[in-house]
Parts: structure tokens; sequence; C-alpha cells
């Protein structure tokens, strides 16, 4: 694994306003990640993991303190610059699927490939590795409609990777899905771990998803309360 610093958040708050008052969701976070793990962020509904998932995938900025990702200070960006890296270098998985219905796999997972300068021979090779990465070749014709929760969630995953990206970033992934389907994703996002070294960085709560986990970060009411590496 190489170990260069892809994420490094020092002092991170972030606050909302509430009334005349602001909620403090996350407080002094200092958390460093590097390329190729796979982690999760881990605690209760309102621990903060949401929060600072949005932070990392540059949606949203701390109040303050620092979250540099992928070499950018997240302060420093506009909001243009920031959707530029999320196009070339990140992944979104979430547990609803947000499939196109009226596309086909093929092009739904082709998407977010027309948002880069790609030619259609390049796309189309991307697309086809994408579906043989999660064994969905067969379906590259069909809608989400004529597929199962669990194959809706495999071309998700296709549609994060297609473009290869450096980080990944799944809010709990395997929510609306059962035991069988959720252990057969995981070990997709696993092998893709594996074999592409992308960092996968899981918000959950899901024990299905912590066992896979190589990392467990838990957040306790916005603070860190253990950072746990595993000999996975």
């Amino acid at each position: 694994m190489d170990n260069s610093k892809i994420i490094n958040i020092s002092g991170l708050v972030k606050q909302f306003p509430m009334g005349n008052n602001n909620f403090t969701a996350l407080h002094n976070i200092n958390l460093a990640f590097i390329k190729g793990e796979f982690c999760g962020v881990v605690g209760p509904s309102g621990s903060g993991k949401t929060t600072l998932l949005n932070i990392i995938g540059l949606l949203d900025n701390p109040t303050s303190g620092n979250a540099d990702v992928l070499g950018h200070n997240a302060n420093d960006l506009s909001v243009k610059e920031a959707a530029m890296i999320r196009r070339k270098h990140m992944g979104f998985i979430f547990q609803t699927f947000n499939l196109l219905p009226v596309y086909t796999v093929f092009e739904n997972i082709e998407f977010p490939l027309l948002l880069l300068k790609m030619s259609k021979n390049e796309r189309d090779k991307a697309v086809m590795d994408a579906l043989e990465w999660v064994g969905l070749t067969d379906k590259v014709k069909s809608k989400p409609a004529q597929l199962s929760g669990g194959e809706c969630q495999r071309v998700a995953i296709a549609r994060a990777m297609v473009k290869r990206p450096d980080l990944v970033l799944a809010d709990e992934p395997t929510a609306n899905l059962d035991a069988e389907h959720s252990h057969n994703i995981l070990q997709t996002m696993e092998k893709l771990n594996r074999e592409l070294q992308t960092t996968f960085l899981f918000a959950t709560h899901d024990e299905k998803v912590i066992q896979y986990l190589r990392r467990k970060i838990t957040l306790d009411d916005g603070t860190v309360a253990g950072d746990i590496t595993t000999s996975k």
C-alpha cells in the first residue's frame, strides 16, 4: 500500500445554525487516511458520520479547522473547483441506488464519463470493464426496474468505479439489502479495493459492513471515540 496521505483532517469543527444558536455536529476532528485503505466511520445515527463524509467529499466546508482532500484544502475551493475534483477523482455510493430509470444499465454507468473528455471507444471499454468487475455483463441492456436490489447496488458500484477514482465514499451502502446481497456487494468492493488500490471510506452502523473494514473509526456525538486498525 502507498503510504501517501490522501486525506488529512486537523482541528475540524462543523456547526449548523439552530434557532439563535449553533449546533456543533463535529468537534475538533483529527484524522488522516492513506491510499488504498478500506475503512469506515461508524457510530449511531446523529453521531456525525454523514457530515464528515460530506466534508471529505467536498460537498460541504468545515466551520473551522482544515480538511485537505486529494491535495486540496476544502476551504480554498470554489464550488466549481470542488465539483471538478469530485468529477475526476471521486465515486459515491449511497443507500438509495439513484439510478436513472429510463436509462439502461450501460447508460447509467456511462453517465459520469460523459462529463469527462473521453472518446466513445474509451467510454465503452470503461463501462464494460466496470460491468465485468461487478459481474453484470449480461445485464448491459436491462433497465433498473428489471433488476433486483442487489443488482441495482452493483450497478451503482460500477457507476462509482467506472472512472477508476482515487476515493470512493459510501454512505450506508447496504442499508436496503438483505444479508446475502450485502455480503456480495462488500466482497465486490473489497476486491476492487485490493485490485485497483482505490481508497474506500464508509459511513455506517451496519455490522455486516463493519466486519469487512480494515480500519474502524468510531464517532460519538461528533468526536472521535476510537480508531482501530485490524490485521485483515
